[in-house]
């Protein structure tokens, strides 16, 4: 029998918290090469960013449990909220607590990186959209994640407002170009929500759960999935070839996309909703050493 600290560890979801960490380490290393990196900054957005993703982990099983989408048809993990091992009212105090924290860290983070009343204001405003966004996707009397909207959720906010918010609180601006690398981020992240619902599309189709792969179908899904990964891949790899001199650093990226191809391979030849078991951590490792490969390329271009 686990532990409590061993079930609430399995209810943060700890390997989703790469995503988090790769995207602030693309955040922060646009920055660094743009000579404006500060530990402080990165420490605090990254701390803010991973109990952000926590509190999109706790939201979900919440919410999924009392929507009943979360039932013993379900093929992924088997959470502590399922199994009893958590109650209700136990995990709305996590959820509140995880909230309290994330204002903290953010609110430090802000009044540390920023000076003017505006910028302060908006990621303020921000935060606390990030905050909604993460509790919404499926709680409440409408979650928008059961009407197909969790994708471009997790790309705004796992992909541009992380990349292109972590810089700015280092610089105090941002350029166009920097969109291509947190598009990347975006993209990636967006994958492993997609293997998620495409693992639990029959469950989520018999629970009403209106995910974009119940929408399209898993073939549709699949080929959106290499898109995902082809796009991504190109939008990180592009950037570091055409800003970093010499360009040899940037072959590099040529590694991830060995990883990459090999797992878009075996998400077209699975043909078993249950064979996606195992693509969602393989899913994370891909967008993960996608992002910290970029990273180390930018610095190395940078040094």
């Amino acid at each position: 029998m686990k532990s409590s600290f061993a079930i609430w560890l399995d209810a943060a979801r700890p390997k989703t918290l790469l995503l988090a960490i790769a995207a602030i380490a693309t955040g922060s290393s646009l920055a660094y090469a743009d000579g404006h990196l500060s530990f402080a900054i990165s420490f605090l957005a990254l701390l803010t960013a991973t109990l952000l993703q926590i509190l999109s982990n706790l939201a979900n099983d919440y919410g999924d449990t009392v929507q009943g989408t979360d039932n013993e048809n379900r093929l992924g993990p088997i959470r502590g909220l399922q199994l009893g091992a958590i109650t209700q009212s136990g995990m709305k105090k996590a959820i509140a607590a995880n909230i309290a924290l994330i204002i903290l860290s953010g609110l430090a983070l802000v009044f540390y990186a920023l000076q003017s009343p505006t910028s302060i204001m908006a990621f303020i405003g921000l935060g606390l959209l990030s905050i909604i966004s993460s509790i919404a996707y499926t709680m409440g009397s409408k979650p928008y994640g059961y009407v197909g909207l969790g994708d471009i959720s997790v790309f705004l906010f796992f992909g541009l407002l992380a990349v292109l918010g972590t810089y700015f609180l280092h610089t105090g601006t941002v350029h166009f170009s920097l969109l291509l690398p947190a598009i990347g981020s975006g993209l990636f992240s967006m994958g492993v929500l997609n293997i998620n619902n495409m693992r639990d599309v029959e469950n989520d189709t018999a629970s009403n759960k209106r995910t974009l792969v119940v929408r399209i179908g898993t073939d549709k899904a699949k080929c959106y999935h290499l898109t995902l990964l082809t796009f991504g891949w190109l939008t990180l790899a592009s950037y570091l070839f055409t800003h970093i001199q010499p360009i040899w650093p940037a072959f590099l990226m040529l590694f991830p996309l060995i990883l990459i191809i090999k797992h878009g391979k075996a998400i077209w030849n699975i043909q078993e909703a249950k064979e996606f078991i195992p693509m969602m951590p393989d899913m994370v490792k891909c967008a993960f050493i996608a992002n910290i490969m970029f990273s180390i390329v930018l610095v190395i271009g940078n040094f």
